[in-house]
């Protein structure tokens, strides 16, 4: 087993933690805050949209069974890496398309991904995705991890959350749990 980190921000943490904890090889995905200016940050001041966080997961994976290309891969499919600061009707920088990187190898695979996708016919617009270093990764409240699990009846997640789930499932069957 090798684990390692990722750090990813697709709009809501909801959908994307749902999502990377369906995949084989991943251990776990935690839903918190990275990139911005303060410390140990709550929900309610990132909504507020005064920290410069973005709302992110953390990923930790087995690269003997997913790599981190592959999971960039699942990154640029389950949002619009095309929207600046949004996804949808969720608007503001904390919902900014972004990838952490935590070493220089992981910066540089994100960058020839974001290259190689961009150039792909995968969406018309140029990406506005961010490639930033990881300083601190901040948990959210208990509440938001599997927030979709325990909530998929909520109108937000019924939804939004539900078919971008159901979106990756039927693209990414294969890597499925």
């Amino acid at each position: 087993m090798k684990n390692e980190e990722a750090v990813f921000g697709a709009g809501c943490f909801w959908c994307i933690e749902s999502i990377f904890n369906l995949i084989e090889g991943v251990n776990c995905a935690v839903s918190g805050y990275t990139g911005g200016d303060t410390e140990n940050p709550t929900y309610k001041e990132i909504c507020e949209g005064d920290t410069n966080h973005a709302e992110v997961v953390k990923v930790t994976f087995d690269a003997e069974v997913i790599s981190y290309d592959e999971l960039l891969e699942i990154f640029w499919n389950i949002h619009n890496p095309t929207q600046l600061n949004r996804q949808g009707n969720d608007i503001g920088t904390q919902y900014r398309s972004s990838i952490f990187y935590r070493n220089e190898e992981q910066k540089l695979k994100a960058e020839a991904s974001m290259e190689k996708f961009n150039a792909s016919d995968l969406y018309v617009d140029e990406f506005t995705t961010v490639i930033e270093p990881l300083t601190v990764f901040w948990p959210a409240e208990d509440y938001h991890q599997g927030y979709f699990l325990e909530n998929q009846t909520q109108p937000y997640c019924s939804a939004v959350v539900g078919p971008k789930i159901a979106k990756f499932r039927d693209k990414f069957k294969q890597l499925i749990k």
